[in-house]
């Protein structure tokens, strides 16, 4: 498909646009209004006349062509962010009348969409925002009603964010196998080079931990929230978990803890002696992550487990007195029906977990299962099975409290995390709505840095991948003297 984006500096919010109706698409942005006949062809072009602006958006695929022209008077009054909401109401018009499909999230593309609310509530009220939803952002009725119970949770949670405390991340970028969804910076274990690294990896992470936690004293900040990410964490064996939990416990004041995650996320992965290691150390939350229920399904995915291996791990996790356990279930994956997806999901529920997070795939552009681009893919079946995943999460007693977007999802859906009363992960919603520091260590870690009394928010990007940040560590350490830097500057 090629984006002619004429007249304007909005091609970011036009290219994403145009992947909610066609997710698959390859998009080549141009800046002249030439165009290759026997290709897709979708032109946005802003002329000045005056006080006001004229939009035009023509859309010509295969047979069909449509076009649309707005006339935004007042120009001088309209900022640029204005602007590109009229463009972008513009052009989804015109896809809409192309494509005859009504996505759920109107032209919200953002990762956010509680946090826009967020915001709208802040500024207008309740109502207001609610409208700015529906009536300026084209929102449908459910995802506004899910967005704003989101934001009623999410006040709820932010508001047991501590003074003086952040959250610590640490990511371990190893997993057993690589997912054929996957686009994330983990590498397969499996790997000679992959093994190498391992333990060059585990003592700098160690080393970037302690660098951390001086800074942390010095600033008078401690942990309220400890992350374990990746990757999967319980890749590593036993040894060199523990030298990582040590280090953690040896270097910070705990004191403050609320929340100590693990992602145990591959059921491949657990063992009796890691689980009875996380407990030793207080990792009191964990995640045992089937994503499906449907061997065939795992098996498709490249995932090196069964479903009778993710029950037995959830039943090993239970009796060594786990009593907080999120389970992932992906809506979406190839060789999944809405028969098997539900029934996945009737499995989890019975399981009785405290969290469920119900992800919709997302077709990431460096994932094996997009770079073979054969494989076709259904919206609306996967938004049939979030619809659905809601009824059954509601009637079962669970509440949704966090919810991001992706780009590239068929159907357009969202992720959302679910849980028991009680049970919200402190950590996502800390981080997703970034209203405290996040102090990051590992490879392709970020560390958020939020202003104590204020809004702004600083990031610094570790290295991506294992060896880049094996090789190149120093460098990467003097970029996090950023940090008391920041606080310096920003109190």
């Amino acid at each position: 498909m090629i984006l002619c984006v004429l007249g304007h500096k909005f091609h970011y919010e036009m290219e994403n646009i145009c992947r909610i109706f066609f997710p698959q698409e390859k998009i080549k942005v141009v800046y002249t209004g030439g165009t290759e006949l026997d290709k897709k062809v979708v032109m946005t072009k802003l002329e000045r006349k005056d006080n006001s602006v004229v939009i035009s958006v023509r859309v010509d695929i295969g047979s069909e062509a449509k076009a649309c022209t707005k006339i935004v008077e007042d120009v001088n009054g309209a900022d640029a962010s204005e602007l590109e909401r009229q463009m972008a109401l513009a052009l989804y018009t015109v896809l809409t009348r192309v494509t005859g499909y009504i996505p759920g999230w109107g032209i919200i593309t953002g990762v956010r969409p509680a946090k826009l609310m967020a915001t709208l509530i802040e500024e207008y009220g309740e109502p207001e925002a609610i409208n700015y939803f529906r009536e300026k952002l084209l929102v449908g009725k459910e995802k506004t009603e899910l967005t704003f119970s989101v934001v009623k949770k999410e006040e709820e949670i932010i508001r047991k964010a501590k003074e003086n405390c952040f959250s610590l991340y640490i990511s371990i970028p190893f997993c057993p196998s690589r997912c054929s969804y996957c686009s994330f910076v983990s590498q397969s274990i499996t790997g000679q080079k992959a093994k190498e690294q391992v333990s060059d990896y585990v003592v700098n992470l160690c080393r970037e931990i302690e660098s951390i936690g001086k800074v942390s004293v010095r600033l008078g900040l401690k942990p309220q929230t400890v992350y374990f990410g990746g990757g999967t964490p319980t890749t590593l064996d036993e040894k060199d978990l523990e030298t990582l939990f040590k280090a953690v416990n040896r270097i910070f004041d705990l004191s403050e803890v609320d929340e100590y995650t693990v992602e145990a996320g591959r059921p491949d992965t657990i063992t009796p002696g890691k689980l009875q290691l996380m407990k030793k150390y207080g990792v009191s939350r964990i995640s045992i992550n089937p994503q499906s229920f449907n061997d065939a399904v795992l098996e498709t995915a490249h995932r090196k487990h069964t479903s009778g291996c993710t029950i037995d791990a959830f039943k090993l996790a239970r009796s060594v007195g786990f009593s907080v356990i999120n389970m992932d279930l992906i809506a979406g994956l190839p060789e999944e029906t809405y028969e098997s997806f539900l029934n996945s999901l009737d499995i989890t529920i019975g399981l009785a977990p405290e969290n469920i997070t119900i992800h919709s795939l997302a077709l990431k552009r460096s994932s094996s299962l997009t770079l073979k681009g054969n494989v076709s893919f259904n919206g609306e079946a996967v938004s049939a099975m979030i619809r659905e995943a809601k009824i059954k999460l509601e009637s079962s007693g669970y509440t949704p409290y966090y919810m991001y977007r992706q780009s590239l999802s068929p159907g357009n859906n969202e992720n959302t995390g679910w849980c028991k009363a009680g049970y919200e992960s402190l950590y996502n919603v800390f981080m997703m709505e970034e209203c405290q520091t996040v102090l990051a260590a590992g490879a392709g870690a970020v560390t958020k840095l939020k202003q104590r009394a204020g809004k702004h928010i600083e990031r610094i990007f570790n290295f991506k991948y294992p060896f880049e940040y094996n090789n190149r560590f120093e460098e990467m350490i003097t970029r996090k003297s950023r940090i008391e830097e920041f606080y310096s500057e920003f109190g």
